[in-house]
């Protein structure tokens, strides 16, 4: 699925798009179940090689979605800035589109330790024992990556446009 950015203006690069979900704090991971109802839920996740990774519960619903139609979008909010005076927001993000897989023995594992070391840097020798103790209770997926898209809305300026005051009641 590729669709045209409807606001081209706003487009950035695949790299620019990449670096935010780099740098991403957390995504929402959107599905579709069986039923046809969307479901969107906010993930932690690394992203490293052109793949998303991110770990779950053993059962619920985003597996019993991915599990039954693997294709998903994920969806990376970058630096943001709400501008009340101009009526607007700056920001980027980026949206991937892909498919999501679950991932076993050492992919799972390498998985976790990207998980780790994006989150918990400075604990990493604790971590690598957490995750041997919670290694069987955990589900990790990855999605790869088929087409990327971002977008950014940068220092706005709203030269020659009517103001508020231009509008008052005489």
């Amino acid at each position: 699925m590729s669709k045209k950015i409807r606001r081209d203006d706003r487009s950035i690069s695949a790299e620019e798009a990449e670096k935010i979900l780099t740098e991403g704090e957390y995504g929402v991971l959107s599905t579709v179940g069986q039923d046809a109802q969307p479901y969107g839920v906010p993930v932690s996740y690394a992203y490293k090689n052109n793949s998303i990774y991110f770990h779950s519960a053993t059962e619920g619903h985003k597996i019993d979605n991915m599990l039954g139609n693997p294709n998903v979008s994920f969806c990376v909010v970058g630096n943001t800035k709400v501008l009340p005076n101009k009526f607007g927001t700056e920001y980027e993000s980026a949206i991937v589109f892909g498919e999501a897989l679950e991932l076993t023995d050492d992919d799972k594992r390498q998985a976790l330790v990207l998980l780790l070391k994006k989150y918990s840097s400075d604990h990493l020798e604790k971590g690598l024992k957490y995750i041997e103790n919670l290694f069987d209770t955990t589900r990790v997926f990855g999605i790869s990556v088929n087409h990327i898209t971002g977008k950014a809305r940068r220092q706005i300026h709203r030269r020659n446009q009517p103001r508020i005051t231009d509008y008052q009641a005489e």
